[in-house]
């Protein structure tokens, strides 16, 4: 579905991604682990197109996307909700839900696709009418991640979905990832969280200061002796 090829990003002189070479297969969750700095956030913004590649190619469904403009890839099927959540404050949730659409001008189908959001984040329908910028940490990211998915995208981008949330929400919007899979969108995943992100992707990368330093099946990763030492935080004899 997804392929990165010989991928280099870099931000003036700072080299961020060196040569990345990176797949995504239809209906996976594919996780993406490494410290801060690793070139993570860097990779889904160069999906979305809001970073430009120095070299190499991105092809989705074997269309060339890198030379394309972010909304152009909106409309292709490529959604992201990004780290921080970055959803707009002085608006309703439901204003913020409705504004994820902009490519959709069917207006029965964006309809049907709001209906469906409630259903995943049922807290976001009883706060509506609420302003975005008083919801609490979680209610946020429910947002955030609701209006991706309103554009109906095929390929879902999910930046740090955790951050910041207590252990009872972060189950919960795990549990929700899931859900969304299920429902038929592939998703990529980046998420400090390393032990919950393998439990939950099929495939996952590591990166390290914006070089592939380890890749596999995500159960292999986490009984990996590496892995656990440096990203699960436990110690291997």
């Amino acid at each position: 579905m997804l392929e990165l090829k010989d991928l280099r990003v870099a931000y003036g002189p700072v080299t961020a991604l060196h040569h990345l070479n990176l797949t995504v297969e239809r209906g996976e969750i594919v996780s993406i682990l490494g410290a801060n700095g690793a070139g993570k956030s860097t990779t889904l913004m160069t999906i979305s197109g809001l970073a430009r590649p120095k070299a190499g190619s991105i092809h989705f469904e074997g269309r060339r996307i890198d030379t394309l403009k972010s909304h152009e890839v909106v409309r292709l099927g490529i959604t992201q909700a990004p780290e921080g959540r970055r959803i707009f404050g002085p608006l309703t949730v439901q204003e913020n839900l409705i504004l994820g659409a902009f490519t959709r001008a069917d207006h029965h189908a964006w309809k049907k696709r709001l209906e469906w959001i409630y259903e995943l984040f049922p807290r976001l329908e009883e706060r509506t009418e609420q302003m975005a910028g008083t919801l609490s940490g979680g209610e946020q990211q429910m947002l955030a991640i609701g209006r991706a998915l309103m554009a109906e995208p095929q390929l879902l981008l999910l930046d740090e979905p955790s951050l910041g949330l207590a252990p009872l929400l972060v189950k919960s919007i795990f549990n929700t990832i899931k859900s969304i899979n299920d429902a038929g969108v592939t998703i990529i995943l980046v998420e400090q969280n390393a032990r919950a992100a393998l439990k939950l992707a099929d495939r996952a990368y590591v990166l390290d200061v914006g070089h592939l330093v380890l890749e596999g099946r995500a159960s292999d990763l986490l009984d990996n002796p590496k892995v656990q030492s440096t990203y699960l935080g436990e110690t291997v004899s």
